[in-house]
């Protein structure tokens, strides 16, 4: 059967899928599911979102496990053309209505329909992945309206309430790799996804995007049995491509220095989340060799730069960039005045490009100072140089990214200072060796008595969840001043005993 063609997203995926039937689009252990039969599952998936009322404009909530059937379900939805929210693990109770509380329908599996989930769905109908969600085959046709939300992809809740980015269906059609693939570095990115391997959770709009890419270029997503074990997995289910945060990357070099790894099958080996120190990515050049890139990107954006061996080898001075702008990107860097700075100078990075967000979900005035005439600010501060690599210094927003995760310093200072012990606190972020960056917390005590940091945590994890609990939590007299009149944490991070972001880090990863 044939798919209608129509440039509406995922309408390209759809007609690839439908050209290679034969051909393996997943690979869990000893089960592969085919290219037709993953179409097959979308088209029953489709009659039964229909037969619930679902379509154009309806909101469909889905969290569901790795699999064949959670992915085919996201795909039946956008091909009905309806607004598809992901629900991320590890939501905390008070997070989950802001992301579940304004939907049509809820579809989830055993391993993600919990109590908590189901209860915040309030009202929406609670469909279960299975028999019961298998309507009357459909051939499945891509029908979303351009202007429509495809998808709202929730932040990482640091905030306190999740910011939801919201992206039409005419950004998703315009998406890098959406579109006939003519930039020479897309073709050899796509090229390398042979056996792509898919894990984590398929709420991660990075982990989509590369999932799209392997099918679109005709590859096999293969999902391991349990909890990959780094670097061993590659070797074993003969990867080519792969997705890394800063802390996979640090553990795959330790492992690489006591013994060695066959990584001959990988060919794609994407680092990001987070910076990568100059001497990190040289010893990944080194030690793994050009499969390595370092890709820079947002939720709000996507894919922005990368930088690859060839570029280093070029010139060794883009060993401290993350590459030069992507396939379809506009980028500038610009002054407190939103004016461009010359090259070399630091501003805030802009960008510009048909498959940025349109705005944050019914937060207008958010939305109104992130993106100005078209341009969206990353909130990040950096330079270009006169090559045309990015650079980073810092950032313009106070958040540290732990994991690959963004967790706001606001927000863990607010859960910290409602301690009656606690007179004020501030956090502040420092590079980690493990998780590319860590959250240090500095507190005045109010009284005559140390605040207890067993409380102190259980304050965090209670507001944002267990991940934005910091690494080290420090009682201290007072707080340094700087010559704006703020309070300098810079001065305070400097106040740690040294050598303390390796012990703590390590310490956090034995669980103690």
């Amino acid at each position: 059967m044939g798919i209608p063609t129509d440039d509406v997203f995922p309408r390209a995926l759809l007609e690839s899928l439908d050209r290679d039937p034969e051909g393996i689009a997943f690979e869990h252990g000893s089960r592969t599911t085919t290219r037709g039969e993953l179409l097959d599952l979308v088209g029953r998936y489709t009659g039964g979102l229909r037969a619930a009322g679902l379509g154009p404009g309806r909101g469909v909530a889905i969290g569901t496990a790795v699999t064949p059937e959670g992915f085919a379900v996201f795909l039946a939805a956008y091909a009905m053309g309806c607004r598809v929210v992901g629900v991320r693990p590890g939501l905390t109770a008070a997070q989950l209505p802001h992301v579940v509380g304004d939907v049509d329908a809820l579809v989830v599996d055993d391993a993600v329909g919990t109590p908590g989930l189901l209860a915040a769905a309030g009202s929406a109908t609670v469909l279960r992945l299975g028999p019961e969600l298998e309507g009357t085959p459909e051939r499945p046709v891509a029908r979303g309206n351009p202007d429509d939300v495809a998808v709202v992809t929730f932040t990482s809740g640091s905030t306190g309430a999740p910011k939801g980015v919201a992206i039409t269906y005419a950004a998703m059609s315009a998406k890098w790799w959406h579109r006939p693939l003519t930039d020479p570095r897309a073709q050899e990115l796509a090229a390398g996804y042979g056996r792509f391997l898919l894990f984590g959770t398929l709420t991660s709009v990075v982990m989509q995007e590369h999932l799209h890419v392997c099918l679109m270029s005709g590859g096999t997503a293969v999902i391991p049995q349990g909890l990959p074990e780094f670097p061993r997995v590659i070797p074993e289910l003969r990867v080519t491509a792969c997705l890394l945060t800063v802390a996979r990357l640090h553990h795959v070099l330790d492992v690489l220095r006591d013994r060695p790894v066959d990584l001959g099958t990988l060919r794609v080996l994407i680092v990001s989340g987070s910076p990568v120190t100059p001497h990190r990515m040289a010893e990944a050049f080194e030690r793994i060799g050009p499969a390595v890139r370092q890709g820079y990107g947002q939720t709000e954006i996507g894919l922005i730069s990368m930088l690859v061996a060839d570029d280093v080898a070029g010139w060794p001075g883009a060993l401290g960039s993350v590459g030069r702008p992507w396939a379809g990107i506009e980028l500038e860097v610009r002054d407190a005045d939103d004016n461009p700075v010359p090259t070399g100078v630091v501003g805030e990075i802009w960008v510009r490009t048909a498959y940025a967000l349109k705005g944050y979900w019914r937060d207008e005035e958010q939305t109104a100072d992130l993106v100005r005439d078209g341009w969206v600010r990353t909130r990040d501060l950096g330079t270009l140089d006169e090559r045309g690599f990015l650079h980073l210094t810092g950032r313009a927003r106070d958040v540290i990214i732990v994991n690959a995760i963004i967790h706001y310093a606001g927000p863990i200072e607010q859960a910290l200072a409602a301690h009656p012990d606690v007179d004020q606190a501030y956090v502040v972020g420092a590079p980690d060796e493990r998780t590319g960056e860590a959250a240090h917390a500095f507190v005045v005590r109010a009284g005559d008595r140390d605040p207890d940091p067993d409380d102190l945590r259980a304050l965090v994890t209670t507001a944002l969840g267990p991940a934005a609990v910091p690494a080290t939590i420090t009682v201290v007299p007072g707080v340094p001043m700087a010559p704006s009149g703020k309070p300098d944490k810079r001065a305070l991070l400097a106040t740690l005993p040294t050598g303390v972001f390796l012990s703590t880090s390590a310490r956090r990863a034995n669980g103690r």
